[in-house]
């Protein structure tokens, strides 16, 4: 979609984009202060750019999802508005603000239960919406290290092991027959994590206290295909104490054929530099690195915990009522990222 939005006019008001804000890039996920807050979640793509970029993006996202949900016309026209209408109001907003109430301003999980139960009142909103978003903040809550230790990890031979699950998760002694070369890669993949320590937000960070134990290779979702990514397996104080992380690396921005390269030598790190902007509070393990592969290839990434509360909305779900909530959400959301990223004064 960048080069089709490369075309289009923009008002020259630049911001760090998000890059793939569509409306399944939106989601609930933990703060390190344990709330659970709604956010863009993914920023792969991320890049400074135009703001209307990441609004028609997001814009045509609900107009795709609703039409092929079965939406009419007028009902997609109504939905796809209230991104726009979301977006301009929360925007608004932020340029009248008190500059730390724009940065600390963020969409608790609990003031969206409180909104969607208002909807309902309202009659814009059913039971079943209600519901499905209590059932999406009740799961959010219970997937973090500990739940995904208690899924994906076995003690084989007195050793924890990622258990595989062909083809989505691969370990790495299924995946490289060869002792040597594994062994090669697993001592990358602990240097990899030893320098990425450095990149974290603050120096006394509690990765230091965890140990590498187990990877696996774990296949990424649809927009990702090619890329890797690692499941890392690490302990703290013993076998109890768990961290799951992901290693994905990070490619060059479809955005950069239009926009000009990333200014950071690490696409890691404009990833991570990008996320740290964009999201009101972000994953206390958020980093960047790079390592070398077993074909010698030195290949950049980016690192975060594998879950951590996280949850999302069923594009498949989505329903007529309610669809225009969710739109509005979705455009105050972006416009909340965009308000802190760029100059929010200019449209005021």
């Amino acid at each position: 979609m960048a080069a089709d939005l490369s075309t289009t006019p923009n008002s020259g008001i630049m911001t760090q984009l998000c890059g793939d804000a569509h409306l399944s890039n939106f989601g609930v996920f933990g703060t390190a202060e344990r709330k659970l807050t709604f956010d863009i979640n993914d920023f792969d793509e991320t890049l400074p750019g135009p703001w209307e970029w990441d609004l028609k993006r997001l814009a045509a996202s609900f107009e795709v999802g609703t039409r092929n949900a079965g939406f009419t016309a007028q009902q997609r026209r109504k939905t796809t508005l209230a991104v726009a209408e979301g977006y301009r109001k929360q925007m608004r907003g932020a340029a009248k603000a008190r500059v730390l109430d724009a940065w600390y301003d963020r969409l608790d999980a609990d003031r969206i239960l409180s909104w969607v139960r208002s909807e309902k009142e309202a009659k814009r909103a059913g039971k079943r919406q209600v519901k499905k978003t209590q059932a999406i903040v009740a799961k959010a809550r219970t997937k973090d290290s500990a739940a995904v230790f208690s899924k994906l990890v076995r003690e084989i031979d007195g050793e924890l092991r990622i258990q595989a699950d062909p083809p989505l998760i691969e370990p790495i002694e299924d995946l490289i027959g060869d002792a040597g070369a594994r062994n090669r890669l697993e001592d990358s993949m602990r240097m990899l994590l030893h320098e990425y320590a450095a990149t974290l937000a603050f120096k006394n960070h509690p990765v230091k206290e965890f140990s590498f134990v187990h990877m696996a290779r774990k296949v990424v979702g649809v927009g990702s295909v090619g890329t890797r990514a690692w499941i890392l397996l690490l302990t703290g104080r013993d076998a109890n104490d768990p961290l799951v992380l992901q290693a994905k690396e990070a490619q060059e921005s479809v955005l950069e054929r239009y926009l000009g390269p990333s200014q950071y030598p690490s696409h890691g790190q404009r990833v991570v530099e990008g996320q740290r902007l964009l999201q009101a509070s972000g994953d206390i393990f958020l980093g960047w690195q790079s390592a070398e592969g077993v074909d010698g290839i030195i290949r950049d990434f980016y690192l975060r915990q594998l879950h951590d509360w996280k949850g999302s909305v069923n594009v498949d779900d989505i329903r007529p009522r309610g669809a225009k909530f969710y739109a509005s959400v979705c455009g105050q959301t972006l416009a909340r990222a965009h308000a802190r990223a760029g100059d929010r004064t200019l449209g005021a």
